[in-house]
């Protein structure tokens, strides 16, 4: 064995003969039933087919690879399942941004030539994350590999969508949706980002009382003024008219208990075309709906003279419209929902959409974390997850862009009045509708439509999964939804545990960003002190649904490591006949520890507590077996068959957190019991 373990010379190599020797391919489902193996399963969490991997895919390629590995070593028919997300949006907003460079635009070409020309645009660069996965020592099985655009998943997906609408859990409806008038389309509730901004509260006075707001420009879609019935100030007022400055129409005082009193005069404009509390005041008073702000962030012609504006000018000219009815302008600050993509901010529109109707999916994903089907792994995240449960708004799966599912619906007319849920054509005559899906729809369904287009029976066989690992802040976003959707179309939650990994974070605790400039990429970390290290560094001692740090000097410190496994093998494969050690008094002494040490990480990882189970493994190889056991053996009180054997054993503990430099010195020493991914986990 050469001095130091040097990983350049190994890595590659030693995950191509993993490859190769078939071991990351478990049996298909239709052979593991017959012959009555344990499964285990992991779906993957699709990264973007896009984007090369930062930080937290490293994360949890680590984690679910150290859970694989483990299992496989137990004899389990261990399926990690891979797959990339077309991610919707945000590959078309990052498309969009490539044509800008270009002097181009998205209404420069029609839906189908757009929408294969970012087909075109991530087949050039899906290979990349699939790539830097093997880089990371990712034992999934890749003859599995799925892709959110697949003929087969988009054929699934569409069949729910039928099956949900047959249902009667569909409907189109004009409701007040997230827009943005950037990205042109609308979003759910979970992907509007909310920021604290130092605003403006203008006070407007409209005649018999005076009204606060941070949007003036949206008075000229008022279309009444809610006061609190049990506010004594105004409490007369309701019923009577005020005429709204600029616009002269007259509107009706209503009272409301939604109006909080204390929030400027007590008084607020009601719009309900741009304002989600104002839309359900709305609804609850039958007021009309006068939109003046449009989809393309302009003034409509329903705002008078001041259409065609963007909606900051508008808001200009209108302060300087009002002159003397502006009676107050004052600092403000407060939570302006922005789009979690380009970051402007967020529209209310009243749009017609697709919603699913959620309380009954709801209910059912709440029973099974009641009676513990499923049970989240992370602190506090199981209340989160409740709390969203409870309280969730019907969902809006409609996107107006190009590149993702397209919603199977037709119409007979182009008023769209009526509509007929059909995966091709019904005939002549029909228009299809235009939007496509949210991408959480098709990802919502990924345990299930992956597993029902695999391999014979997998669905059957490797169905609800075991773990479904993941960052704590895709909670709502994409678990949730995986248990609304899997739930409905099986019958059962989609897996046994939710593990919730945290953010990493940069040394001094900080989150990592290029703004700041303390993001790592974790390929080139790789590249400069071996995977192992990066692996190791990112699951030191970590807990489930809690932050960690992780910078350069901690990946540095962890080569030490690497190099002190491949030391301690150094040192036992290279003793001379007469140096060995045949017989020694603390041989029954080292293996009870042995067996202790190897019952505890076996326990850790039963528990799925791999950052301790990682920090255990770390401090008993170095501190007792390297420390203590051989230097038991330099004093001959421990035989070298023993401290071999322990060697032997202590490499397949560690191997499911350093693949790497482990299975490279097992091929020195022990190439006679083939590859150490195969082999059986120590008892």
């Amino acid at each position: 064995m050469q001095k130091n373990y040097d990983h350049t010379q190994f890595e590659d190599k030693l995950y191509k003969a993993w490859e190769k020797s078939g071991v990351f391919t478990p049996p298909t489902g239709e052979e593991l039933i017959k012959s009555g193996k344990k499964p285990f399963t992991i779906i993957m969490p699709p990264p973007n087919a896009n984007d090369p991997l930062h930080i937290g895919h490293a994360m949890f390629v680590t984690v679910e690879d150290i859970f694989i590995r483990y299992h496989r070593m137990k004899g389990e028919a261990a399926l990690w399942l891979p797959g990339t997300d077309h991610a919707g949006v945000e590959t078309q907003f990052v498309f969009e941004k490539k044509l800008a460079k270009e002097g181009k635009s998205r209404f420069d070409f029609d839906r189908e030539t757009l929408y294969k020309m970012i087909w075109d645009y991530v087949q050039e660069n899906t290979g990349v994350a699939l790539n830097q996965m093997k880089k990371l020592g990712a034992s999934a099985d890749w003859s599995r590999y799925k892709f959110t655009l697949d003929p087969e998943i988009i054929e699934e997906v569409v069949k729910t969508f039928g099956r949900l609408h047959e249902d009667g859990l569909i409907y189109r409806a004009e409701k007040l949706v997230n827009y943005c008038t950037r990205c042109g389309t609308a979003y759910s509730e979970l992907e509007v980002e909310h920021e604290e901004r130092e605003d403006k509260l203008y006070t407007i006075d409209y005649g018999l009382l005076k009204v606060a707001t941070t949007r003036p420009e949206t008075m000229l879609g008022d279309t009444a003024v809610a006061v609190n019935p049990k506010d004594k100030r105004y409490r007369d007022l309701i019923g009577k008219t005020v005429t709204v400055p600029l616009i002269d129409r007259e509107i009706p005082v209503i009272g409301d208990e939604m109006v909080d009193m204390e929030f400027g005069t007590g008084a607020v404009k009601i719009t309900p075309a741009h304002d989600p509390n104002d839309w359900e005041v709305g609804v609850k008073h039958k007021l009309e709906v006068v939109s003046v702000i449009g989809t393309n962030g302009k003034m409509t012609d329903k705002a008078g003279e001041y259409a065609g504006l963007s909606v900051s000018a508008a808001r200009e000219k209108v302060i300087d419209d009002l002159g003397n009815k502006l009676v107050e302008v004052k600092p403000y600050v407060h939570s302006v929902g922005v789009c979690y993509r380009c970051h402007r901010v967020i529209e209310p529109l009243p749009i017609k959409q697709f919603f699913i109707k959620v309380k009954p999916l709801a209910d059912k994903a709440l029973a099974a974390l009641n009676s513990k089907e499923t049970v989240i792994l992370g602190a506090g995240r199981d209340k989160i997850l409740r709390h969203w449960l409870l309280n969730l708004r019907d969902w809006n799966i409609s996107r107006q862009i190009v590149w993702g599912i397209r919603i199977p619906v037709w119409y007979t007319d182009e008023k769209k009045l009526d509509y007929v849920v059909s995966e091709t054509s019904p005939g002549e005559g029909y228009i299809q509708e235009t939007d496509t899906f949210d991408t959480w729809f098709s990802s919502g369904q990924w345990p299930v439509v992956t597993l029902k287009t695999n391999k014979p029976e997998d669905f059957e066989a490797y169905y609800p999964t075991n773990i479904m690992e993941t960052a704590y802040d895709i909670l709502p976003f994409w678990v949730m939804r995986m248990m609304l959707l899997s739930i409905y179309l099986t019958g059962k939650s989609p897996f046994k545990y939710v593990y919730l990994h945290g953010l990493v974070r940069d040394e001094q605790g900080r989150k990592m960003s290029k703004s700041i400039g303390n993001a790592i990429n974790p390929l080139e970390l790789c590249t400069k002190y071996g995977t192992d290290s990066l692996r190791m560094a990112l699951v030191m001692s970590t807990t489930a649904g809690q932050d960690s740090n992780t910078g350069e000097n901690k990946v540095r410190g962890m080569r030490n490591f690497g190099n002190k496994i491949w030391n301690a093998g150094r040192f036992i494969a290279e003793k001379q006949a007469e140096d060995m050690v045949m017989t020694g008094e603390k041989d029954g002494e080292f293996t009870k520890k042995l067996s202790e040490v190897t019952n505890e990480v076996t326990k850790l990882l039963d528990q799925m507590k791999v950052g301790l189970a990682s920090e255990t493994v770390y401090n008993e190889f170095w501190h007792w077996f390297c420390d203590e056991g051989i230097e038991m053996n330099k004093q001959k009180k421990v035989s070298d068959a023993m401290l071999k054997e322990g060697y032997k054993k202590m490499l397949a503990l560690l191997h499911p957190f350093v693949p790497f430099v482990t299975e490279a010195i097992w091929q020195e020493m022990f190439v006679d019991e083939g590859l150490l991914i195969s082999y059986s986990w120590p008892k």
